[in-house]
């Protein structure tokens, strides 16, 4: 995501002043701000990467990759990129990563609502074709409900193998 905060008008300002950490909002309040947002920045750039990819590589490997290629496509010559919590290695651009990045900096809470609000209606349209999981429902949160779901029918071709979790423990993978 990228702003161009002199060129924000005072109301865009102000448009903005509840950003925070996704989590700290609900639903509602990320779907009024995800506009807010969108109108605002100059450029944004969401990666997604699927779960199988997720699987072979590590969440936390795939996450600074998809960080990196967000970051490349997004970031102008002399930028300062902030980063919510690692450094992205192999990236040729300053950057500054900044723990709990999303409750300090306007941007990265940007993003983190960007993000969050994707992947809120990812999860939504998924519930739709694997009826069973309530993905509308826990949004992918291993939530108790969650859990249940996983006991009752199994995995989904959503569900990463590789995440260690007491309800996969049952289950023969």
């Amino acid at each position: 995501m990228l702003f161009d905060y002199e060129a924000l008008t005072t109301r865009e300002l102000r448009s903005l002043s509840a950003l925070n950490d996704s989590k700290q909002h609900d639903h509602d309040a990320r779907e009024e701000l995800y506009p807010r947002v969108l109108a605002s920045a100059r450029r944004v750039v969401v990666v997604s990467r699927c779960v199988r990819g997720i699987d072979d590589r590590g969440l936390h490997v795939t996450n600074l990759a998809a960080l990196r290629a967000a970051l490349i496509r997004v970031a102008e010559p002399g930028a300062l990129c902030l980063i919510d919590g690692f450094a992205v290695p192999e990236f040729e651009h300053e950057q500054r990563p900044i723990i709990d990045g999303d409750a300090t900096s306007a941007a990265i809470a940007a993003a983190s609502i960007i993000a969050k609000v994707t992947r809120d209606r990812y999860m939504r349209r998924a519930d739709e074709r694997h009826p069973g999981w309530q993905f509308a429902t826990h949004v992918g949160y291993s939530t108790p409900e969650h859990r249940a779901a996983i006991a009752r029918s199994g995995i989904s071709p959503l569900h990463r193998r590789s995440f260690q979790s007491a309800a996969y423990e049952q289950l023969a993978l």
